[in-house]
């Protein structure tokens, strides 16, 4: 998946820098940031990121919250990142309905999970399809449903909870159209579904009442992932 593309405006310099560089430490991409309205305004419509952050306390002359607003009409998400909690203050941000507000001082962790979370609420994952083709037909996959693939020399197993496909193609190849996040390597021949696996035992994952093997080199990557 594509990092987030963030926009971030800010009055105070130390303040941005020591955002942005919590923001790329945590996987997202800054495209750039903003000290007024106006500029915010502009840079926000060069740069069209996926999200803004918005600080609310601008100086002289419009504020974030204001800025809010003008987000709004052009269907710009933005999450308040700031030190104001008086209640005039909340009061005003309640109006804009934004998807979040973190008060400063914040940690990396909090800031990335309440990115994360803010974004999945505006915009749910969109399901992905593999296009497979066999025994002269083709199949648009949802990726979600597949629980495993097996290798079967140059040619691959698509194993879904209803049906099971044989690919020509191997193994790697198919797995490289996959979502990096959701599939993972349990064995030279095999690749699993993550959210499908049930039960990690010594040298196996069960998938269902499916045994998948497990290797000792795949087994401490995988556990490494899901945690």
């Amino acid at each position: 998946m594509k990092p987030l593309k963030i926009y971030i405006v800010e009055d105070e310099p130390l303040i941005t820098a020591t955002i942005e560089t919590a923001l790329l430490k945590q996987g997202f991409k800054v495209v750039g940031d903003s000290d007024e309205y106006e500029d915010a305004v502009k840079g926000i419509e060069r740069f069209n990121p996926d999200l803004v952050l918005l600080d609310i306390n601008l100086g002289a002359g419009k504020d974030g919250i204001d800025l809010a607003h003008q987000l709004k009409t052009k269907n710009v998400p933005y999450l308040y990142l700031t030190s104001q909690t008086d209640p005039d203050t909340v009061q005003r941000v309640k109006e804009t309905s934004p998807l979040g507000y973190i008060v400063k001082p914040f940690t990396e962790a909090g800031l990335r999970s309440s990115i994360e979370v803010a974004w999945h609420q505006f915009k749910p994952e969109e399901e992905a399809f593999l296009l497979v083709k066999t025994e002269g037909r083709t199949h648009n996959i949802n990726q979600s449903h597949i629980l495993y693939l097996k290798a079967f020399d140059n040619y691959c197993y698509v194993i879904t909870e209803t049906d099971q496909y044989l690919v020509p193609h191997t193994l790697k190849s198919v797995t490289e159209k996959l979502q990096p996040d959701l599939f993972f390597k349990t064995h030279r021949s095999y690749v699993v579904n993550v959210q499908k696996i049930r039960e990690i035992k010594k040298k196996e994952v069960m998938i269902g009442n499916e045994s998948v093997p497990l290797s000792p080199k795949h087994k401490v990557a995988l556990l490494s992932h899901l945690s």
